[in-house]
């Protein structure tokens, strides 16, 4: 009894304290938070960074490489279980199952067959889900139920060669996804109430990136990545805003998001270097005008992120790095070898990194040098996905569970 009682206690406080945070964090509805930017808003750093992190709970959720996303206190995930792939609904203190829901889908083979679940990452919006499965089947589940309400199958297993990894993107009663396998690709705007049908743009395939919004003259373009090039689409019409050659080098693929800030692009990939691109308004159209490129650095499967001024990231030499998002000129290189599977997310006085490896790197954003502040090994099988972080608490998901973490 005295062992339940103080189980009780502790449950009301870590309640307590949730919520008390949570008031100040941002729900993280789709694959690199709700803005396409990594950026975490409500996190407050410690006064002194603890020794090791306190896991609250850990649950067996499936294998898989997508992000878990939130909203309104609750965690959405796309995993694999078995023969099936599985959408989780979980309560984000607790971790307890809200709902389950779960269908038949082709497992993975060739190469990619060392990651047997999904890659897309969940969309959460306007009271509904998103998954997009690695077999290519787009379903829509109501969000507070989990009941489907729509699913498009892909009975051509049209995929590209290492399968689906592109993640949906809701906006405006819309779902956005790029479906489709190599030379042969098509980017959707669907009803997110029906799943009809509104446009689609036909041509190259799918890359393994995921769209990501810009906004020029009041009108939002939807920027996307595919195998050959990165190019825009009118988010209402369709229409072909403007495009850009991206082709890959050393038998490498697109795998990073582009980084917007108003109307400049910053690119990179496996092999090509970083550059800056501004969208320029000519006539009736766009042009792409490039501003400087870095041939030096680049990342390979991950996305830097854009704070004061610097783009920060892991390049595809497995180093964090910095570099100057005004002239593109190198500030520092650190020698430390890491992972070039990686993500990193902007948490405001902070940078937090969770390569593959599984330790959560705590740097402080300083272009003068590489500054390490803490660091926590948080899972002990290979990490692919990115952190989610509300208030103090930190979710990580590894190789087959979900982990909430509190600073």
């Amino acid at each position: 009894m005295k062992r339940n009682g103080l189980y009780s206690a502790l449950l009301t406080v870590l309640i307590l304290a949730f919520a008390s945070v949570k008031c100040n964090a941002q729900d993280w509805t789709h694959f690199r938070g709700p803005n396409g930017d990594c950026r975490v808003s409500g996190f407050k750093a410690p006064a002194s960074w603890p020794a090791s992190l306190n896991q609250v709970w850990k649950v067996t959720v499936g294998t898989g490489d997508a992000s878990p996303v939130l909203f309104d206190k609750k965690l959405y995930l796309n995993t694999r279980q078995g023969d099936n792939e599985v959408v989780l609904c979980l309560d984000a203190l607790t971790g307890k199952e809200v709902w389950k829901e779960s269908y038949a889908s082709d497992p993975v083979t060739g190469p990619a067959g060392s990651h047997p679940g999904p890659r897309s990452t969940p969309s959460v919006g306007e009271g509904k889900v998103v998954t997009f499965g690695v077999a290519g089947i787009l379903s829509c589940f109501d969000a507070a139920t989990g009941k489907l309400l729509w699913r498009r199958n892909n009975p051509e297993k049209a995929v590209p060669d290492f399968f689906a990894a592109t993640s949906p993107l809701i906006m405006d009663g819309n779902c956005y996804i790029f479906t489709g396998k190599k030379d042969n690709g098509a980017f959707l705007c669907l009803d997110l109430a029906r799943g009809n049908e509104k446009w689609r743009w036909t041509g190259e395939g799918p890359a393994y990136s995921s769209p990501s919004v810009m906004q020029i003259d009041g009108r939002k373009q939807i920027v996307i990545l595919s195998e050959k090039s990165i190019f825009a689409l009118d988010a209402a019409t369709g229409k072909l805003a403007w495009k850009i050659e991206s082709l890959p080098k050393q038998r490498f693929y697109n795998s990073s998001s582009p980084v917007i800030d108003g109307q400049t692009l910053y690119l990179t990939g496996q092999g090509t270097g970083t550059k800056a691109v501004r969208i320029v308004k000519e006539g009736t159209g766009y042009t792409p005008k490039e501003l400087w490129t870095n041939s030096g650095v680049g990342t390979k499967w991950n996305t830097p992120v854009l704070h004061e001024g610097n783009l920060y990231g892991f390049s595809d030499s497995r180093k964090i790095f910095c570099i100057s998002s005004t002239d593109g000129n190198t500030a520092w290189v650190d020698n430390t070898v890491t992972s070039d599977f990686a993500t990193l997310l902007d948490c405001g006085s902070i940078l937090m990194g969770l390569p593959s490896t599984g330790f959560l790197i705590i740097l402080k954003p300083d272009n003068k040098a590489y500054t390490e502040v803490a660091k926590y090994r948080v899972a002990e099988t290979p990490v692919y996905a990115f952190p989610l972080v509300a208030g103090n608490a930190v979710y990580v998901k590894d190789a087959e569970s979900l982990t909430m973490y509190t600073f």
